[in-house]
């Protein structure tokens, strides 16, 4: 018999929001990593002080939405943890959403898959989707994965 080199495990990475699409894409990828023997990675951005007239208060900001960022990534964990077994991997970034991510997946070469929740109101599927499925598919060096935010937890199970 043949020893096979081992296969790099596949990590899922998704962009938290507080959004209903996000944790029907999360809970996706938690079924297709569960399935897969793969593993979840979540990224949190938070958006940069505006106007720093005052340091000190432009700090506590900052503070405030990482520990924010930070509760809602634990929040999540304790879910991915409950779906697939595993510990996810987890990421707070500060900055421009795009632009931390795109450095993320640059900087990261285990992430394999990129998976975003569709929206399904009158706004569209999201301005991330829109511009990674668009001008900006190109930069990306993984696959794309959009779920559409009308699945339901049936269709999660057939279809993951």
């Amino acid at each position: 018999m043949v020893d096979r080199p081992k296969q790099a495990q596949r990590v899922f990475l998704l962009v938290v929001d507080d959004s209903e699409e996000m944790r029907i894409a999360l809970r996706y990828a938690c079924r297709r990593a569960k399935s897969t023997g793969g593993r979840i990675a979540l990224l949190d951005v938070t958006e940069p002080a505006d106007d720093q007239h005052w340091v000190a208060v432009g700090d506590l900001m900052r503070q405030e939405r990482r520990a924010d960022a930070e509760r809602r990534l634990q929040d999540l964990s304790a879910i991915v943890q409950e779906m697939t077994g595993t510990t996810p991997v987890l990421y707070v970034r500060e900055g421009s959403l795009r632009d931390e991510l795109l450095k993320l997946l640059d900087e990261e070469p285990s992430v394999s898959i990129l998976v975003l929740g569709a929206g399904t109101g009158p706004a569209g599927p999201g301005p991330l989707v829109s511009a990674l499925a668009g001008k900006m598919s190109g930069r990306l060096r993984v696959p794309l994965m959009i779920v559409p935010g009308s699945l339901s937890a049936e269709d999660i199970e057939i279809f993951a």
